[in-house]
This record gives structure tokens, C-alpha cells and sequence, in this order.
């Protein structure tokens, strides 16, 4: 296990690093041995108030940071972007130590997360309004105004990548913000604002806050001062977040929820290739991806040979120490594994286990891929997100029935189908809810692509040109114009 030198675990308001003022702290936990890494300021209602104070501070119309030019914001967005590739190395080992992920994906992950810095970079001057052919003797506009003081609440399994989803295009577009990660996961988020700070942007334009979610979070989300909240996590707390913003002051919501999304195979597919792209959509960051593609439909004619050919993947898929190279880390921490744990008993009562189903070790919290098969759609492990290593087959006959089952879900976030017959992938996209669909891959989530789901999978999207959008507002000016022309 790599040695990581901890710099930061204060609270980080107003480009300083602070105690929260209860002096409390909490314990981030090494998901490989379950040990302490460290403890870490634990923020809660008073902290957060005074980082709401900051943002809205440093958004007032006469700061620093309001009247700065916005190619300028670009300039510190592109300063930013080269201090995380600057410190890729010991970020990636930070996140794999917090986080458990392979640190060749983590250091993957932080390449990308900067890719995102650069492209709204490039948008921070590219905000543009419209003129407007109104009715009357008027000239109209529109104005595009940054939303204010911006509240985001971040999940563990990608957090450098959600730190920047969120930050990136809000800085972009003139906000400044609150950012609460998860209580899994706070250090690399602390280590992201120390960057900020050396890039130079104005003290209080980005503060981040680690704690609990119904303490810190639920200070964020029901704060009067608070704009918008911008969350990534399940679809239970998401509700309570739009509760909380309906309740206070209208905020704006950006939610990115829950998911239990389908792949559909053809029998016209080239098996191992299809295997290879079911595996991937299944068990990437260890099946703790909001995305995955847990529900496998599999047509009858190749059903038998695909699912031989998934279990003989998962087996040799390479479970362990994340600092080496493995494919799969742990585990995010106890609960997740105690419930994935649940999950997986309950498919062996009603399913097939072809692979798997059991622990890794008798420390950490790793565990095997785990492949059924012969699952149908009323089982709990086909039914419900299980947000780990867990492949759920399942077997269709005609088109028309897989679509339906397909869209038999509360979720919307995603689906793929693979198949060399265009006709069928076209009707396959046209007729699938969902809010990505891929054809003949998975999970190629870009920066210049929105991400975002249907119905309880979440409101708004991220990333890309509409990504930006929801962080502001528009803004119509007309103006009356004399009849006369002027002398």
C-alpha cells in the first residue's frame, strides 16, 4: 500500500483552512483494511452558514470575482486544469486511498476531471444571449446571468470527477459555491481547493465543507441564501432535496439519481464481443456506477453461450490491493458491503450464480463479481439498484417484449444495445426512456455529451453545452424605441 502524505483536513472557507466551530471531527475509513486514515473537520449548520456568508460575499455585484472579465474566468479555469495534471500522481493516490479504486483509474480519472476544467474554460466567454424580433416598436434580448450562490452535494464513487462536474461549469458561468463531499470521500476534495486557491481565484468563490449528509447537507439544501443545489447520489435523498429547496426558497435543482439500466443483446452479436461490453457495463468501478448496466438482456439464441462466456470474465476478473494492478478495488465502506452482501443472498435463493457471490479476503471489503443468470424481472436483484459487482442475465425473445422490459423501471439514466442490424439499434434508441443510450458500447460518457436521467434517475443534465446552462438564468430586456427617427 502506497505511503500518501494527508495535507488537508480542515474546512476550507473563504481560502482558509479552518476548524468547524464545534471543534468535532469525524473518522474517513480505508475501505482495503478498514482502518482510520484520518480524522477530518466535521462541518455542520454553523460551518455552512458561514460558507453560504463567503459565497454570497464573493458574489455580491461590486467583489472581485463580479467584476472580473469572464475570459478571465477561463484564465483561472485553465491555471486550475494544470495543477491537477501537475499533481495527477499524488491525487490519484489520495482518491485510492480514501475511495478504493484502482489508482490506474483513479490517475484516469483526474486526466479527464481536468479535460472537463479545459472545456468549460473555453465556455466562460461563450455565454451568449439572443436578440429577439419582437412584436412593437422595441428592441429585446436576453441576458444569460449566473444562478448565485450555489450549494453542491457530491457522492463517493467518482469524487474528483463530480467535484469538477459541478465546480467547473459554475465557475464557468460566474457562480460561486458551497461543496459538501461525501463523508466517504473528503480528501480529495480538500486537496481540489487547496488548487483553487494556488490558481488564484478570489477567496470565497469556492468553499468546501465536509460532514454529514442530514447535518452539512441538509444545512446546504435549506439554506435561504443558497440559489441552486446541485446533487449526484440515490434517488431516496434526492427527494428529500427538492423537498428542502421547494420548501425554502424555490432554489434551482440540478439532480443526478439512481439507476437500473438495461443493456439489450441481439442474436445477431459477436458473443465474446458483447460479453466484453455487458462486463465492462456491469462491473466498472466495481459495480458503484449510477450508470451501470446491471439488467442484461440476453435474446434465446445465443442466451446459453453468452452467459458461459460472462461467468468465464467475472472469474478472471482481478479482485485486490487497488495500488496494484487489479481491476477492482473494495467497496466503498461497510454498509455498502454489508448490503450488496444482501443483495447477492437474495439472488441465490431465486436466481443462478455462474460466478462469484462470495467475499474476497477476511479484511476490507472486497468482493467477487458476481454473475446470475436465469433472473427474472420481478426479483429483487433485477428490481432494485444494488450499486455493486453484480451481473443480472435475463432472457427475451422478440423485440417488442425486451422494450417493453426494458423500460419496466422507475429509473431512466441509461440503456445500451448491441447488434449489427441498424434498423433494430435505431428503434431500440427511439423507443428506450432513458437519457444516454449507447449502440454496440457502454458508459462512453464524454465531456461534450449532457448526462442526465428520465423520470426518478433525476431533473437536469451535466456536462457538455447544457451543462453549463443550468447555472443561469435568462434574463429578457426590451427597451421602447422612439417611432420617430432621431435628428
Amino acid at each position: 500500500m502506497a505511503k500518501v502524505d494527508i495535507k488537508y483536513t480542515k474546512l476550507f472557507i473563504n481560502n482558509e483552512w479552518v476548524d468547524a466551530v464545534s471543534k468535532k471531527t469525524f473518522p474517513t475509513i480505508n475501505p482495503q483494511d478498514e482502518s482510520v486514515i484520518v480524522q477530518v473537520a466535521e462541518g455542520d449548520k454553523a460551518d455552512i452558514d458561514l460558507a453560504v456568508q463567503a459565497a454570497k460575499k464573493a458574489f455580491h455585484r461590486y467583489s472581485e470575482w463580479r467584476t472580473l472579465d469572464a475570459s478571465q474566468r477561463g484564465r483561472l479555469l485553465l491555471k486550475l486544469a494544470d495543477l491537477m495534471d501537475r499533481d495527477a500522481k499524488y491525487l490519484s493516490e489520495l482518491e485510492t486511498l480514501d475511495n478504493g479504486k484502482p489508482v490506474t483509474q483513479a490517475y484516469g480519472e483526474i486526466i479527464w476531471a481536468a479535460g472537463i476544467v479545459r472545456y468549460y474554460a473555453g465556455k466562460a466567454d461563450k455565454i451568449l444571449g439572443s436578440t429577439i424580433p419582437a412584436d412593437g416598436d422595441v428592441l429585446s434580448f436576453t441576458l444569460k446571468e449566473p444562478v448565485g450562490v450555489c450549494g453542491s452535494i457530491l457522492p463517493w464513487n467518482y469524487p474528483v470527477p463530480m467535484f469538477i462536474w459541478k465546480i467547473a461549469p459554475a465557475l464557468a458561468a460566474g457562480c460561486t459555491l458551497v461543496v459538501k463531499p461525501a463523508e466517504q470521500t473528503p480528501l480529495t476534495a480538500l486537496a481540489l481547493a487547496a488548487l483553487v486557491k494556488e490558481a488564484g481565484f478570489p477567496a470565497g468563490v469556492v468553499n468546501v465543507v465536509p460532514g454529514y449528509g442530514p447535518t452539512a447537507g441538509g444545512a446546504l439544501t435549506h439554506h435561504p441564501d443558497v440559489d441552486k443545489v446541485a446533487f449526484t447520489g440515490s434517488t431516496e435523498v434526492g427527494r428529500i432535496i427538492m423537498n428542502a429547496a421547494a420548501a425554502v426558497n424555490l432554489k434551482r435543482v440540478t439532480l443526478e439519481l439512481g439507476g437500473k439500466s438495461p443493456l439489450v443483446i441481439f442474436n445477431d452479436a459477436d458473443v465474446d464481443k458483447a460479453a466484453d461490453i455487458a462486463h465492462r457495463a456491469a462491473f466498472a468501478n466495481a459495480g458503484q456506477c449510477c450508470v451501470a448496466a446491471t439488467r442484461t438482456y440476453v435474446q434465446a439464441g445465443i442466451y446459453d453461450k453468452f452467459v458461459a462466456k460472462a461467468a468465464e470474465i467475472a472469474q478472471k476478473r482481478k479482485v485486490g490491493n487497488p495500488y496494484e494492478e487489479v481491476e477492482q478495488g473494495p467497496q466503498i465502506d461497510k454498509e455498502m458491503y454489508d448490503k450488496v452482501m444482501s443483495y447477492i443472498e437474495s439472488g441465490k435463493k431465486q436466481a443462478r450464480c455462474v460466478a462469484g457471490g462470495n467475499r474476497v479476503g477476511s479484511k476490507g471489503f472486497f468482493i467477487q463479481p458476481t454473475v446470475f443468470a436465469d433472473v427474472t424481472d420481478d426479483m429483487k436483484i433485477s428490481r432494485e439498484e444494488i450499486f455493486g459487482p453484480v451481473q443480472s442475465i435475463h432472457k427475451f425473445d422478440s423485440f417488442e417484449e425486451v422494450v417493453d422490459r426494458a423500460n419496466d423501471s422507475n429509473y431512466g439514466l441509461g440503456a445500451g444495445v448491441v447488434t449489427n442490424d441498424v434498423n433494430i439499434a435505431l428503434a431500440f434508441i427511439r423507443h428506450v426512456r432513458a437519457g444516454s443510450v449507447w449502440v454496440n458500447t457502454y458508459e462512453h460518457v464524454t465531456t461534450q455529451t449532457p448526462f442526465g436521467g428520465f423520470r426518478e434517475s433525476g431533473l437536469g443534465r451535466e456536462l457538455g453545452e447544457e451543462g453549463i446552462q443550468q447555472y443561469v438564468e435568462n434574463k429578457t430586456v426590451t427597451l421602447n424605441l422612439p417611432k420617430k427617427p432621431l435628428l
